[in-house]
């Protein structure tokens, strides 16, 4: 990777700017959990994610950025190390370097843990060690697994060996990893909440579209559990959002077969179900769409009023007849 002088100025600032910080101000906020970073060689998406007995820990320890890296901080956690690594492997430091830099320049490396993955796949790791055991971690390509403060020490190592043996996506095998963590006990405290987030390998420019998947757990009982569900979720919606631009571009067939998708992953979700509908009427099967719209108003009459709305903005033919037919499933 290729730096500038200006992104070595910046990189050097952020070095300062984590000595001062380290030195002043000692993190201590024990976030102790399980995660793994990973690029997918592939696609060259890269990501993070994570579980712990910790309330948000999505928002302390992962990080990512499309075309630069992926972090996860934790143990006595700095939440520094995130930005800060992503600051240098953007500046062309790869995450060995990266991670090397800020160790050196924290008096308190011994109580972290932190991995990191660059846009290459190269891959740094360091479990500190005071970290609370049972601690550890294991690197392989493309990929790091670290836990600390579990029941077992056999926690990283059913990580690695989960992440490898997977198939699917990225997303898919962050998550299965994450699973083979609590299958082993996970954290010696318990669960609380996990996080997921993936980047693209190379950034379009845009960065608000550049999270590919971003989703938390907060503060839940079965957290990892819960964020499957909620990736579950995810896809459909992804599905709808193809679905909706596909619809906008005139392709109504695509975006009937996007809907679908979407309608095979989440059954008895009413938006996804209302929109299909609308998009069967807009295609001219409005006989199909009938049964569709009999079962979502009959469990939400509001989308009754949604309905009369629509022909007004083009999203339902102007034709009276056939708005009559939509709402007389409804009762009326």
């Amino acid at each position: 990777m290729k730096t500038t002088s200006l992104a070595l100025s910046f990189a050097t600032l952020a070095l300062c700017a984590f000595d001062s910080h380290a030195t002043e101000q000692p993190a201590r906020r024990p976030v102790h959990t399980y995660s793994i970073v990973a690029r997918d060689a592939a696609t060259g998406d890269l990501g993070v994610a994570v579980q712990s007995h910790w309330f948000s820990v999505g928002s302390v320890v992962s990080w990512a950025e499309a075309g630069v890296g992926a972090v996860a901080t934790q143990s006595f956690v700095e939440v520094s190390y995130g930005p800060l690594g992503l600051e240098l492997m953007r500046a062309g430091k790869s995450a060995d370097e990266a991670l090397r830099g800020l160790l050196a320049m924290d008096p308190h490396a011994d109580v972290r843990q932190v991995a990191m993955v660059d846009r290459e796949g190269n891959v740094a790791v360091h479990t500190g060690a005071n970290c609370i055991a049972a601690a550890g971690h294991r690197r392989g390509e493309g990929y790091a697994v670290q836990a600390n403060m579990m029941e077992r020490d056999t926690v990283w190592n059913a990580m690695a060996t989960a992440y490898e043996s997977a198939s699917g996506d990225l997303a898919e095998r962050l998550i299965v990893a994450l699973e083979a963590a609590q299958g082993e006990g996970g954290d010696i405290r318990g669960q609380q909440s996990a996080a997921i987030l993936i980047v693209p390998g190379t950034s379009s420019g845009a960065p608000w579209r550049e999270r590919t998947v971003d989703l938390r757990v907060e503060d839940h009982a079965h957290p990892v559990a819960e964020l499957r569900r909620l990736l579950g979720v995810h896809r459909a919606y992804d599905h709808m959002n193809r679905g909706d631009e596909l619809f906008a571009d005139g392709d109504v067939e695509g975006a009937l077969g996007a809907y679908a998708a979407a309608a095979d992953l989440l059954p008895h979700n009413l938006e996804v179900s209302y929109w299909q509908a609308v998009t069967m009427v807009g295609a001219g099967r409005t006989d199909e769409a009938l049964p569709i719209f009999r079962q979502v108003f009959a469990r939400g009459p509001h989308w009754l009023e949604l309905t009369r709305r629509l022909p007004a903005v083009g999203l339902l033919p102007a034709e009276e007849a056939i708005l009559d037919r939509i709402l007389a499933t409804g009762g009326e």
